[in-house]
């Protein structure tokens, strides 16, 4: 069958005429499809004649209700036939949710590497590291890894991409505030070596518990995103209600055991 691909008409404040797409636009477009064609089909079809717009960059919705052509489904299902008009909206340069993972995870571990070994940049002088700093470098950066490592072989996503500005907002909690900031705090001279409040803080069996509580909660943590990952077979984008170790407690225990491993 053949549809019509071309960009929703708007209108402006004052209720003016619909704008027609200019004259230099590639829209609107005719793409062939089977009868029985998917969603993703129809994209892919798109995708051959616009070049820059592959399939994750667009968002088609048919209809006068706007309704949304998901990915996975039938164009049947939203009763698009032949002839039909389907129009498309350009959501601009992407970028895969794994990779985002991987760059908002790797700020910390760089920050925190940094802090930790170059102190004279941050603070204006070299000073020998208390007990306590030490093991919470070790536990913060195992915590970062660890998220690392679970993005390449735990976390399966709803979605493939989002949009590439969004990447520089995601960044900043991380970079800034889990990474330079609690760093800088963490690692300052306040707690070095041979001062009291390092001797307070340095006790062992303080340590000792604390360090339990928190690799309790990250292997709480990891096992609750092995709990969402079985719900979601791969390359699907299924989505289903969790039961178990954790779940049985509140809604999001990744987040709970999360919150108790700070």
């Amino acid at each position: 069958m053949r549809i019509t691909v071309t960009k929703r008409p708007s209108s402006d404040a004052k209720g003016a005429a619909a704008k027609a797409p200019s004259s230099g636009s590639r829209y609107p477009l005719t793409v062939e499809v089977s009868d029985s064609a998917t969603v993703d089909d129809l994209k892919l079809a798109i995708a051959k004649q616009v070049k820059s717009m592959y399939p994750d960059r667009q968002r088609l919705t048919f209809g006068d209700k706007k309704s949304v052509l998901e990915s996975g489904n039938a164009l049947a299902k939203y009763a698009v036939s032949d002839g039909d008009t389907v129009y498309i909206k350009d959501l601009g340069p992407q970028i895969g949710w794994q990779t985002v993972f991987y760059i908002e995870y790797l700020g910390p571990i760089i920050f925190h590497y940094i802090v930790y070994n170059f102190p004279n940049i941050f603070y204006g002088e070299v000073f020998e590291h208390s007990e306590i700093q030490r093991r919470v470098y070790l536990l913060v950066m195992g915590h970062f890894v660890k998220r690392e490592l679970e993005s390449a072989f735990v976390h399966r996503f709803s979605h493939g991409t989002m949009p590439l500005i969004n990447v520089f907002k995601n960044s900043f909690h991380y970079h800034m505030l889990s990474g330079l900031n609690l760093a800088y705090w963490i690692y300052s001279p306040a707690t070095a070596h041979g001062t009291p409040l390092a001797a307070k803080l340095g006790s062992p069996l303080l340590m000792a518990i604390l360090t339990g509580v928190f690799l309790f909660a990250e292997l709480s943590n990891l096992m609750t995103h092995i709990t969402l990952r079985n719900l979601r077979p791969p390359g699907t984008r299924v989505r289903r209600i969790p039961y178990g170790y954790g779940f049985d407690i509140v809604s999001c225990p990744n987040y709970l055991f999360e919150s108790i491993a700070w």
